[in-house]
């Protein structure tokens, strides 16, 4: 795809990345690969880049946002691989749709939805847009949520069966120690 009136070439940017370096990107290169999208500009995060951080700090996010033009298409496996939170999913639209940059996402709650939708007189962001968004991140900010506290609740209970099984265990009779005499 070329624009007409400068014909160069609109870039394909592939945003990827994990919370931990036990973490792989298989997933997200399966889901892009099925996209079948071409020509290919990739920004990674190194592993355990933090999710908190708001995108724009993230090194590779930076550079993407950097080296993208308008025109220019951001590509990414699911939102909650860019961002977590609701402010930072509205700001990132915001960043991207001043620099006239789409966002495609391929998989999960956001797939296939328009978030360039802006009010044709105002610009902002359509209401109907936003309360989505915000809603979708919110169910996703509860997943997360509810998957940490039975993660600590787990860890917690096989914690407590080790103990317990570690003071139900008899404990073996010790060999009486035998000295060799002083002389």
């Amino acid at each position: 795809m070329t624009t007409a009136d400068t014909g160069s070439r609109m870039a394909n940017l592939v945003y990827k990345r994990v919370s931990t370096d036990q973490q792989s990107t298989d997933r997200q290169n399966l889901v892009l690969a099925e996209a079948g999208i071409e020509d290919l500009v990739v920004f990674e995060e190194t592993a355990g880049t933090s999710s908190r951080l708001h995108p724009p700090e993230r090194p590779k996010f930076g550079e993407l946002l950097t080296y993208a033009r308008p025109g220019d298409t951001v590509h990414i496996s699911e939102m909650f691989r860019l961002v977590r939170g609701t402010g930072h999913i509205l700001d990132v639209l915001d960043v991207l749709h001043r620099a006239q940059v789409a966002l495609r996402i391929h998989d999960g709650a956001f797939f296939a939805m328009d978030l360039t939708a802006r009010h044709p007189r105002t610009g902002e962001l359509l209401s109907t847009v936003k309360f989505m968004v915000q809603t979708l991140a919110a169910a996703g900010e509860l997943q997360r949520d509810l998957q940490r506290e039975l993660t600590y609740d787990g860890l917690r209970a096989a914690e407590a069966r080790a103990t317990s099984a570690d003071a139900a265990r008899p404990s073996r009779p010790t060999r009486p120690t035998v000295c060799a005499p002083r002389t």
